[in-house]
Order: structure tokens, then sequence, then C-alpha cells
């Protein structure tokens, strides 16, 4: 884009909005560098980092970066050889750990499956350095200080400071409390050439020895060393200077291990600015309002209830402009001061924020399309030194847009063809539109001609516009009206002001036909545009009347179709209960055999594995009633439950077992909670199934028939053949039904697997089994069984 576009909108005044809520220096230069660009593809990425953006701060905040210092800097140094001082290493380490944990928030959010097109792509360019940024944390602190912890050596000295500095103070708070202390012009301890001394009378100077290191203004005060700490003092310069040496290896020493990672850290330094500004961009939108705006391929311009983002929101007026689909040329007649220079300030500042990738102060779904160029010829340019008068300023402007135009451009002109004689300007106004249209440009100009108005009725492509003015308070609303040109409010607002009707009259014949022709148009053109409206409210209400029955129809549809499966489910349920019965009369006929077989003594007659295939085959005939659960209406509907005298509940609000006792209200009942006794609603209660008391040890005949054992809470089949393993599997879970257990155990080894299979085969089909499940690791593991009845 030409640099004067950018003065004229004042997209300067834009971007240091947008500074306000960068935090890096990395982003400020990001936003120095932000300028509208005319690729479609590139424009597009921008846009949809700030809608991403806008996506982090709805949801998170925003992206959380702290402040940064600008490092490249630094691994210039770097690059050279320097050694970086501590402040310079802090301000490196922080940009490190700020990548760890951008890239920590950003793992966070692809956890909770937040979609995000391309923020990802720049966490993903960030390359993690944990191990140089621990080092840094522990041997840097956030002031640049080195910390104790950077060497053994380094802490050593500094005890060995901390000793030194406490001996001498030792020896002078004796100088300060003894008898000598009469010698002094003040008690204190103080500083100078770094080194320990104290205020001595200057007629005193020699009564303590030692090095007179300074003197008062006056005279009358000499700072002494003296010499009982002298030497205490020469030990200390030297810790000192142990200290500085220690630092300054440190600080070689990271500095040189920074090296290898020059590229690395500057890459990461990069994305942390970009992810900066990025996130102002989301900042900033939220200050103005804004929205992120789509894209036109065809250059077309959309603006829903636009805004100049540089007035205060409490005095700007959102107006719609559209141009691109129906007309490229717009023509705003109207009198001054009615806002049509910031109307198209306002398209051309927004058209060239979107293109910058921002978010502009509009509605959603408002739309911009991709122009080359952008040129603007608004405002009094003259220029004194060039000795050029308003319109010859102008027209020279003019011309050098015209110079430049091609199809793919937008122009703004304010004013067009002012400053001059009014036909003859008008003439060249109209001349100057008609070229621009044979270039293929889109173009918005305002205008005083009338000329104008008849202008943008007759011709292809072109439409006017003009902003409303209201008679009746004589102001300007500021509103936009596309489609009606601009008339003269003169006679009405004379008559307002007091001005005879003999005049106004009299005005009225002198004005030519035309003139008054035309203002009849404008004047038939608003009556249309006010029935049009009035039309299209009655239309809205009935298109309003029609969604809702459509809402409706669509509710009983739903209603329809959830009924239907909820007598699909009753019928189902009904099958099972007799499938089930019969089941439980087939298993009872099984059993008969089974003993008879045991009787007999033999196995030759029924063979195990032949009864399992009869109870698979009954239990086969099941409806599957498990899509009913997806079905969260119908759940609701079968867990509804009858509560009657006697029955178990869950009081849900203290988690205790109870039992009903009488009804004592419409959903109110008196519940028995241990010795205590209160009034539950039914919402905060559930069935349970009765408890029952197992009876732990049974006894049943063997297979001699004279003896009776105990049945075991444990099955051991390993070393069993398949077949015998499965019937034992069937007699031992018919005798721990009968024995009452609520779970037993069965041990089939890991093996082949075939032992394994049989028996959660043979559980799964047997109606009596709850559930089942290996033991935990030190019962067995995947070598045993848990089975819950």
């Amino acid at each position: 884009m030409n640099k004067k576009i950018m003065q004229t909108l004042e997209f300067d005044k834009v971007k240091q909005m947008l500074t306000q809520h960068i935090v890096t220096k990395l982003g400020e230069e990001h936003i120095l560098q932000l300028t509208p660009l005319n690729d479609f593809e590139k424009i597009e990425e921008h846009l949809i980092e700030t809608r991403d953006a806008f996506h982090v701060l709805r949801l998170r905040g925003g992206i959380p970066i702290p402040v940064l210092e600008n490092i490249k800097p630094h691994m210039k140094r770097i690059e050279i050889g320097a050694t970086l001082n501590g402040v310079e290493l802090a301000q490196v380490g922080r940009v490190l750990r700020t990548v760890t944990e951008l890239q920590r928030f950003f793992e966070e959010l692809r956890e909770i499956d937040i979609e995000l097109e391309r923020l990802y792509d720049w966490n993903d360019k960030m390359i993690a350095l944990p191990e140089l940024s621990k080092e840094i944390r522990i041997a840097i602190d956030e002031d640049g200080r080195v910390t104790d912890e950077a060497s053994p050596a380094l802490k050593g000295v500094r005890q060995s400071i901390k000793r030194s500095e406490q001996g001498i103070k030792e020896q002078l708070d004796n100088i300060l409390r003894g008898g000598s202390s009469k010698y002094l012009s003040d008690t204190i301890v103080t500083m100078r050439n770094d080194r320990y001394v104290i205020p001595v009378k200057s007629e005193y100077r020699g009564q303590f020895g030692g090095v007179v290191h300074d003197q008062s203004a006056s005279g009358q005060t000499v700072f002494v060393e003296p010499r009982q700490v002298v030497e205490l003092n020469n030990k200390l310069r030297q810790h000192q200077i142990a200290e500085r040496q220690e630092i300054e290896r440190i600080l070689a020493v990271l500095s040189n291990e920074l090296d290898p990672f020059r590229q690395e850290i500057l890459q990461n330094a990069f994305v942390l600015g970009k992810l900066d500004f990025i996130n102002a961009k989301a900042l900033f939108g939220k200050t103005i309002k804004g929205i992120v705006p789509a894209l036109s391929q065809d250059k077309e311009v959309c603006l829903k209830q636009a805004r100049h983002p540089l007035i205060a929101p409490e005095k700007v007026v959102a107006n719609d402009i559209i141009i691109g689909k129906d007309y490229q040329a717009i023509v705003i007649t109207g009198p001054n001061t009615g806002g049509k220079t910031i109307t198209l300030k306002t398209l051309g500042l927004l058209q060239l924020m979107g293109q910058a990738g921002l978010p502009i102060p509009a509605h959603e779904d408002s739309m911009i399309g991709v122009f080359s160029e952008v040129y603007a010829d608004i405002g009094d340019e003259q220029s004194i030194e060039q000795n050029l008068s308003t319109f010859s300023s102008h027209m020279t402007n003019i011309v050098d847009i015209l110079k430049h135009l091609d199809e793919n451009s937008l122009v703004l002109f304010d004013e067009l063809g002012a400053g001059t004689d009014p036909q003859e300007g008008a003439a060249l106004a109209i001349s100057i539109l008609d070229q621009v249209g044979q270039t293929g440009s889109y173009v918005m100009a305002t205008t005083h001609y009338p000329e104008l108005k008849v202008y943008g009725y007759n011709r292809a492509g072109t439409i006017n516009a003009s902003m409303e003015f209201d008679v009746d308070t004589l102001s300007p609303t500021y509103r936009l009206l596309i489609g009606i040109p601009g008339r003269s409010n003169a006679f009405e607002i004379s008559k307002r002001l007091g001005l005879s009707q003999e005049i106004i009259e009299q005005s009225k014949q002198i004005i030519d036909g035309e003139s008054q022709d035309l203002n009849e148009m404008i004047s038939d053109l608003e009556n249309q545009r006010k029935m049009t409206e009035t039309e299209y409210l009655e239309m809205r209400h009935h298109v309003d009347e029609s969604e809702s029955l459509h809402q409706d129809l669509k509710e009983a549809y739903e209603v329809f179709f959830e009924e239907r499966e909820k007598e699909l489910n009753k019928a189902k349920i009904k099958a099972n209960e007799i499938i089930e019965e019969a089941e439980k009369k087939a298993e009872d006929l099984i059993k008969d055999i089974r003993q008879m077989q045991l009787r007999s003594n033999t196995s030759s007659n029924v063979k195990e594995h032949e009864l399992i295939d009869v109870k698979s085959q009954l239990s086969g005939l099941k409806h599957d009633e498990q899509h009913l659960t997806k079905n969260k209406v119908l759940q609701k509907a079968k867990d509804k439950k009858t509560f009657k005298v006697g029955d178990d509940v869950l009081v849900e609000t203290f988690g205790q077992r109870g039992t009903l006792i009488s009804k004592t209200g419409n959903k109110e009942w008196q519940v028995q909670l241990g010795i205590l006794k209160m009034k539950v609603s039914e919402d905060n209660m559930t069935l349970l199934a009765p408890e029952k008391e197992p009876t732990m040890r049974m006894t049943i005949k063997s297979d001699g028939g004279g003896s009776r054992q105990s049945v075991k809470t444990q099955l051991d089949l390993r070393g069993k053949r398949y077949e015998e393993a499965v019937a034992e599997v069937d007699q031992y879970i018919d005798a721990a039904l009968l024995a009452g257990y609520p779970q037993v155990t069965i041990v089939h080894g890991r093996g082949t697997g075939a032992i394994k299979n049989g028996v959660h085969d043979y559980l799964k089909n047997n109606s009596r089994v709850k559930k089942y499940e290996y033991a935990p690791a030190n019962q067995g593991g995947d070598g045993a069984t848990i089975v819950s009845f």
C-alpha cells in the first residue's frame, strides 16, 4: 500500500492503539512492520490467527505471555564471542522459561480439544531447551544477580565475605561503644573507597592510627580506617576480588553454553513476539468491540454497522456500507457536516485494517475485499510552498491517482470537482467517475453537485447515497442511506426558522424546473423507501411466525419418535421377560438331566458342551437394549420407578441406605435411617434391591453318595482337560449359588488360554453371573477370574 493512504486515513493511530496491548519488545517490532497486504492467502492466514486469538481470549483470557526484552542484540554478542552480563542472561532465561510455559499451555488446549487453525502451528515452531533454561534459572535470579548456587566456589567466597564483614563491624562497634568514642564526630560506620571507616574529629586523626581515606567538606571530620581493621579490610577486599572473578567465570561459561543454541533461541524469541502480536490483536478487537471479517475473492465489501475506530464509542454512529456486488460506485450527496467524509474514511480505514489482518469495528457477518491499492483524495491539501489553490491541489492529486489505477483499486473522492465553477466542476466530476468506471476500479465519492445525483441514478453499476438529515431537529443523524440521493432541505429549514411562506413560495418558483423535478424524484424515492421498510417489517413478522410454527412441528416430530421408541422398548422388555422365564425353566431341566447323569455315573449320555450350547442358544433369543441407554430421555423414563412401603432406598442427601415406612405427602415419605426417622422427598431417593444375607457354607452329595463336604470359595482347574474343566465349572457355580456366596474365584492358569476362554464363554452366557474380571496381580492376575453373582 502507498504511504500516503496510511497518513490520509490515519492508519498509524490504529497501530498506536494496538501497541497498548503489546508486552514484549519483539511484539513491538511486529507492529512497526505491520502494513496492509494485497495477497489473498496471506491476509486470510493473518485473519485466521486473529480469530484463533479471539477464541483463546474467550476461553482462557488470552495467551499468557510475560514482559520480555529484545534478546536479538544479546545473541549477536554471543556470536562474536562476548560474555553476557547477569541481566542479559536473566532476560534470555526468561525467554526460555516462557517457551516451556506456553508449550504446556497449548498442550492443555489440545487435550481438551480446543480447535485452533494456526496457533498450534506457531507453538510447534518453538524449541524447548529445558536443561539450558534450568541451568540459567539456578545460576541467575530474575534481577540478573548471580546466585550462591551458581558454583560451590562462589558460595564459599561469599560466606568468607560475610565473616570478614562481621569481624570488621565487631571491631568498629567496640570503638564506637568504648572510651574512644569521644574522639568521633558521629557513632556510625561508613564506607570510603570500598573500605569500612569511622568519622573522627580532625584534631584526633592520629588517635586510632591506620589510614585516613577522606574528610568532610568543612574539614572538621576525617574518615579513618583504624589500624586494627586494616588487615581485616585487606582480607575482605581479597574475597571481593575473588567473588568478582568467580562471577565473571560463571557468566563466561553460561554465555559459551548459549552459543550452540543461538538460532533456536532467536527462533523462540521471534515466535514469542509473533504470539504476543496475535494476542494483542485479539485484545485490541475486544477494546473496539470488533470482529474478524470474512474475506471476499470477488472484492465484495459488506460492512454491517461499521464504526470508525478513532471516534469515541459514545459518539460514533454505525452505518452499513456495501459496495462491489450490485454496484462498484457510490455517489454520496448532501450538505456539509453530515458525516460524508467520515463515511469515506470508515470504508477506507476498515478495509486497510482488514487487509492488515486486524479485527474491525463492525457486526458479525461483515466482509471485506482484497484491493491492490487504496487511493484517497480527502480534505484540503493546499500547498502554500507550491502556490497551488485548493482546486489545483485536489486536481494534482486526482491526476496522480488516475495514472496508477487498475481494476483492483479502491478510490475515495471527497468533494469531487469542488473549488471551481459549479458547472465546470460537475462536468469534471462526471468525467472522472466515468474514467474510473472504465478502469474497473471501485469508487466512493462525495459531492455537492445536483448533476451527480442524476449521474448516480442513470449510470449502470452506480448508486446514489446520502447522509440523513432530521428536519425536525435541524441536525444531521449521520446515518448513511444507500439508494437515496441527498436533497436540499433549505426550504424546510427556513420555514421552521420563521421565514415567511410568501418568500419560500417565490423561491420555489425561481428554482429551475430541472432542480424541482430532481427534488420531487428524491422525495418520491424517500417515500418508496419508507413503504419498503414497512413491508419488510410486515414480512419479517410473517417469517418469525413461520419459524415458530416450524419449530413447534419439529419438536412434535421428535416427541412422536421418542414415544414410538418407548413403546418398542416396552415390547422388547416384555419379550425378554418371557424369554428369561423360559430360560429359567430350561436351566431347571438341564440341572435335572445333569443329576441323572451323575447318578448313572457315566458321561456318555449327555456332553457338557452340548448343555452349554443349549443355554447359549436360549440366551441369544434376547433383544439388544443397549441402544436405549444412548437416549437420555428414554433412560430417564426407564429409571423412574414407583415407591412403596418397605422398599429399600438410597437417601442421596446423606448417602445412607434406608427403608420406606409411610407416605406423608404427595412426593414425600417417612424413611427409617438406622435409629433415625425422617421425611425425605422422592427426588432425593433411589430404589435399591433388598439386601441378601448369604449362608457361607453348605453340604452336597458327593459322587460316592454317602459323605458331605463344604463348598470352597475357590475352584482350581489347572491341569484339567477342556470338557472336564467346563463341566466342573458348571457344577461348581451351581453349588456356590446354593451356598449363597456373593463371589468366588476360578483359577484356570494362563497356559494356551483354552480353559480360560472356555470359562469366560460359560460365565458370559450364565444369567446368574453379574460380572467377572481378572484377579488382582497379587492374587493371580490373568491366571484367575473373580466371579460376582
